[in-house]
């Protein structure tokens, strides 16, 4: 018998209901690149293999898939930045491949801001976290990229850049956001 929990305590979800959604939170991930946050729910279920049922019982709402895979991604790419430095062949290759995963996240977090039209306080409150996890990392990425750390980008700055460098990736299939912040940080690592 598991023991009761007050209306303070979460309860805590299953080892296979947690693996569960992180599949759905991946699934959905890939089909917001493919077909935007307005994807149809049953193109994400039929992607992780599951019912659309499934996907509600863990996402009542649009806006909360939005919000958990958005919160998902910034987690995956926080942790990518240690690990990645710590396997890399340089510091350098490291921020480079981090760069990357960045880019990926912002290209599928387009539409976010359609997606929480209505919940200014929310879509704050999740930049707030993308800050407080990212800025951290490619701090750290940077100052072991980097050995004279008076000249150089902020990883601000950096983040910024590359931000506004994935505008475009949705308004052109051509356009490649990977390539623009692989010149940005190469240059910024140049300076």
């Amino acid at each position: 018998m598991s023991e009761p929990t007050s209306p303070e305590t979460p309860r805590t979800k299953r080892v296979d209901a947690r693996r569960n959604e992180q599949s759905l939170l991946d699934a959905a991930a890939a089909v917001f690149v493919t077909s935007g946050v307005d994807a149809p729910v049953r193109e994400i279920a039929a992607r992780a293999g599951v019912g659309t049922g499934t996907i509600y019982r863990h996402f009542p709402t649009r806006s909360d898939l939005v919000v958990a895979v958005y919160r998902h991604q910034v987690e995956a790419c926080a942790e990518a930045g240690p690990a990645l430095l710590a396997d890399s062949s340089s510091p350098r290759i490291a921020l480079l491949a981090w760069v990357d995963l960045f880019v990926d996240f912002l290209v599928t977090k387009h539409g976010l801001a359609g997606a929480l039209q209505n919940d200014a306080a929310g879509f704050d409150a999740l930049h707030t976290y993308f800050v407080a996890r990212l800025l951290p990392v490619c701090e750290t990425l940077l100052d072991a990229a980097i050995e004279d750390t008076d000249e150089r980008i902020s990883a601000y700055s950096l983040l910024k850049g590359v931000g506004n460098l994935c505008i475009g990736a949705g308004n052109d299939p051509n356009y490649t956001p990977r390539h623009l912040a692989q010149l940005l940080v190469s240059g910024a690592l140049a300076a």
